[in-house]
């Protein structure tokens, strides 16, 4: 597909920070979000005095209906050569059951980008705990880290699949363990000083050398209390008692599993971002949510998962003030009322991003 390129620069005589973003706008409500990010990003970048050059590529669902694979080799050299990414959505219906699906493409993009560090914060907006699942004395403050190893387990497994068999391998290295426990540890440091590291270390050998490693890393650490729960113990203590958690740490499925529980704490999957990071380049910023097929389209979509990770991405960027007043913006425009059918709202995609733009415009 052909590429947009939007610059976006900085006030007149302000030597600019420059930074360029690979935009994979990818399936569904991928595009309507990320377009609704990008547009805040103008604004911030304007105000701070940093410039920004975005790159659309195709990525998923699209890049198989247009160039036969979900992640072109375009693509992935743009992935690698820029100082950050930001994904929509990949998937849908339509590509199920291919040699080659969406999913596949962004296993593929991990694995070769090296992204082995998936970071997903989930925090209860102080004023909208009535739209938890959960009692409002229950979530009240909660502010949660999920640090989740994102290039190992059984999604990089060898998988068999028969008529009368099927198996899937969930493989771990120390190596592997080490990193990402590093990763929470420090990442737990700047927070609460606590982490939970989640395993099944009863029954699979994988967790058993899980939970090992993890013991020494924490040796390296004496400013950080280590605790330990079996996947289904802290699957149970996310809803009895949420705010026990400051960072979680845990491998590839469990992580995947109970993040996605954890999303609807806050209120909705739609409120959360994440990045995706290794050990080198600037990593892969997405919302949590999927491609929606079933509202695509419609300018129904929640983009503030999105703007939180366009805001995890200007952090890494060094731009943390102009993080913050996104951040601030979106908390406002929910707790004027401004929000989205998945939060018992009505306001469009499009002018949820509207609002948000308004308020940017105004503290800045």
């Amino acid at each position: 597909m052909e590429t947009t390129v939007t610059v976006i620069d900085a006030p007149a005589g302000v030597q600019p920070r420059s930074f360029t973003i690979a935009v994979l706008p990818g399936d569904g409500i991928g595009p309507e979000v990320a377009r609704e990010a990008i547009a805040c990003l103008a604004i911030l970048s304007d105000a701070h005095g940093f410039s920004l050059r975005f790159t659309d590529y195709p990525f998923g669902g699209a890049a198989i209906d247009a160039h036969g694979d979900p992640l072109p080799a375009a693509t992935l050299d743009a992935a690698r050569s820029v100082d950050a990414i930001l994904m929509g959505a990949i998937g849908g219906p339509q590509w199920a059951g291919l040699a080659q699906t969406p999913e596949a493409g962004l296993l593929r993009l991990r694995k070769e980008l090296g992204l082995f560090a998936n970071l997903r914060p989930a925090r209860m907006i102080a004023g909208m705990e009535h739209l938890s699942p959960l009692k409002a004395e229950l979530v009240t403050g909660i502010d949660i880290l999920v640090v989740r190893e994102l290039t190992g387990g059984l999604y990089f497994g060898a998988h068999v699949l028969e008529d009368d068999h099927a198996s899937d391998v969930c493989a771990y290295s120390r190596a592997e363990i080490e990193r990402i426990a590093h990763v929470a540890f420090r990442a737990a440091q700047a927070r609460s000083g606590r982490v939970t590291s989640v395993d099944k270390a009863n029954v699979l050998a994988s967790s058993k050398l899980w939970r090992r490693v993890v013991i020494e890393v924490a040796a390296g650490y004496p400013d950080v209390a280590l605790d330990h729960l079996y996947v289904d113990a802290a699957a149970m203590e996310l809803i009895k008692n949420p705010r026990r958690f400051d960072v979680i740490l845990t491998e590839n499925l469990f992580g995947d599993i109970l993040s996605d529980e954890l999303s609807v704490i806050p209120g909705s999957i739609g409120l959360l971002g994440s990045a995706s990071t290794g050990s080198g380049g600037g990593g892969l910023y997405e919302p949590i949510h999927g491609s929606a097929p079933d509202i695509a389209g419609q300018d129904r979509a929640n983009p503030a998962g999105m703007m939180e990770s366009a805001a995890m991405m200007l952090e890494m960027l060094g731009e943390a003030a102009a993080a913050e007043e996104l951040r601030q913006a979106v908390r406002d425009t929910l707790l004027d009322g401004i929000r989205t059918a998945d939060l018992g709202g009505t306001a469009r995609c499009s002018e949820f991003g509207e609002a948000v733009r308004r308020r940017l415009a105004t503290q800045s």
